[in-house]
């Protein structure tokens, strides 16, 4: 999709429409940048820059806060359409996804028309534009794909693939950040055709088996299959505070308010998981994790909260301040796969009916409709944040 969150914004207020709007978290609270239509791009703004800097580069902008519901709406809309095509549709995130069509050109024609057709059907039911790229394999359907957005559509044939990457820039490889096109810079190597002639052990010895993988990316080789339906792996929340956070009052606070989060959306997706992590990033912006297993999984918000806090007196946020604090739950699974009952699983199903009767008040009205009294509690910002 084309500036996903921000044409979300155009599309549902007409009057943004040719106005640079930028998607953003609060500059105070050292928010970044989600998304910026076409029109912020051009005074240089771009998704994961720092707000502050979005708005010196472009203090006319339009900034709008993330409506993440409703972005989960649109998306969903565009997912079904998508496996109306093919069952093998990957989705990368909200407005990315991998179809695999091999088998659906005996239904709908060769790729190209697949293609067109998709896109037709998005700007038909969502008002919205999207790219597409067609390639026999994933990269090469990736870099096609935002080749000429907005609304671009690109095939690479077979036939074409070694013309196609022989001038393109080493940047465009995947995994291919500042540092690593420094390296790569430093050999002579600016263009992927030129990597792709470039001795590989050589490649080997300045950036190991990452840079065997894009040598091989380089030649436009990629056997990885389009996944659909890829399970999460861990489910998090994290937040920055402005001003850091020193008192253990706020602390606590702001990892019940994100376990109570993570238990919500392990619960819509029906998962449950064995570890909880902890991250605390210091004034510094050096970054602590900690992990602890559970005797059984969870999808409870205070149980994440009660290991959460846990952990936290394992590091020294209390004597270093936070920057940032984040909870996450991994090693996920299925709540119907069998598990070890505890000796308390009568009263867990209790607490877990409790839940679910405020889960569906959440899905109804909203995360803030109903809390715990000491996320409702007004505590003066000196004593919570410092």
């Amino acid at each position: 999709m084309d500036a996903f969150y921000a044409a979300v914004e155009q599309r549902d207020n007409p009057s943004l429409r040719g106005l640079p709007v930028i998607v953003a978290g609060k500059a105070e609270n050292r928010g970044v940048v989600s998304a910026a239509s076409y029109e912020a791009r051009v005074f240089g703004v771009h998704s994961a820059m720092p707000t502050s800097q979005a708005k010196r580069l472009c203090p006319e902008g339009i900034f709008l806060p993330v409506r993440m519901d409703r972005y989960h709406e649109v998306s969903e809309q565009i997912l079904a359409l998508l496996t109306e095509f093919t069952p093998l549709v990957e989705s990368l995130s909200l407005d990315e996804s991998y179809l695999d069509v091999t088998g659906s050109e005996k239904l709908f024609g060769p790729p190209l028309k697949i293609a067109q057709e998709i896109k037709r059907r998005i700007y038909e039911t969502t008002g919205l534009t999207a790219s597409a790229g067609i390639a026999p394999n994933k990269f090469l359907a990736k870099i096609a794909s935002d080749f000429k957005k907005p609304d671009g559509l690109v095939e690479i044939k077979p036939g074409e693939v070694e013309e196609f990457l022989q001038e393109l820039p080493i940047s465009k490889l995947g995994g291919v950040g500042k540092s690593t096109a420094e390296v790569l810079q430093s050999l002579g190597i600016f263009k992927v055709g030129q990597l792709a002639n470039y001795p590989p052990a050589l490649i080997e010895k300045k950036l190991g088996n990452f840079g065997l993988e894009l040598v091989t990316l380089s030649r436009g080789q990629d056997d990885r299959p389009v996944t659909p339906q890829a399970e999460p792996k861990s489910i998090s929340q994290e937040e920055t505070f402005t001003p850091d956070l020193h008192h253990l009052a706020g602390m606590k606070k702001a990892l019940l308010e994100q376990s109570e989060r993570v238990g919500w959306e392990l619960r819509k997706q029906r998962l449950k998981g064995y570890t909880v992590q902890l991250k605390v990033r210091y004034p510094d912006f050096s970054l602590v994790t900690r992990r602890a297993t559970l005797p059984s999984p969870t999808d409870q918000g205070m149980v994440i909260y009660q290991t959460a806090i846990k952990l936290l007196d394992k590091t020294e946020a209390l004597k270093k301040r936070a920057r940032l604090l984040g909870v996450g739950v991994s090693n996920l699974r299925r709540p119907d796969a069998p598990e070890q009952l505890s000796l308390f699983h009568s009263h867990q199903k209790k607490g877990e009916r409790s839940i679910a009767a405020v889960d569906r008040i959440w899905e109804k009205f909203g995360p803030h409709a109903i809390q715990r009294a000491s996320l409702i509690e007004k505590k003066d910002d000196e004593e919570m944040r410092g």
